[in-house]
């Protein structure tokens, strides 16, 4: 959040949404379309688990966007977590369990 609000175009929009309410509106609109939000641990290590092979990475810092993992996959780390919370949600809705912090 910190990093968003030195966007000094963007930075009072930032502040004055509610994240909350973000997530509210979401969960509304699935549900209007016959759809389930499923929440993902934010804390998860989406972007430095290789979505082919599993292996985490132990250091990944925000400034490396490719890397390769040792099964040989190259990602990109914005590609590769997306993959990753994709396939955390799927095991969610196929299992029925909790990967993400319950709502509030």
């Amino acid at each position: 959040m910190d990093n968003l609000l030195r966007n000094h175009t963007l930075a009072r929009a930032i502040s004055d949404a509610s994240w909350s309410e973000l997530r509210r509106m979401v969960e509304y609109k699935a549900g209007w379309y016959g759809r389930t939000m499923i929440a993902v641990d934010r804390f998860s290590l989406s972007s430095k688990t290789c979505s082919s092979c599993g292996v985490v990475v132990a250091e990944l810092p925000l400034k490396i966007r490719e890397w390769a993992c040792v099964c040989g996959a190259v990602h990109g780390r914005d590609v590769n977590a997306a993959k990753n919370v994709l396939a955390a949600g799927l095991a969610v809705a196929a299992r029925g369990e909790g990967v993400g912090p319950p709502r509030c």
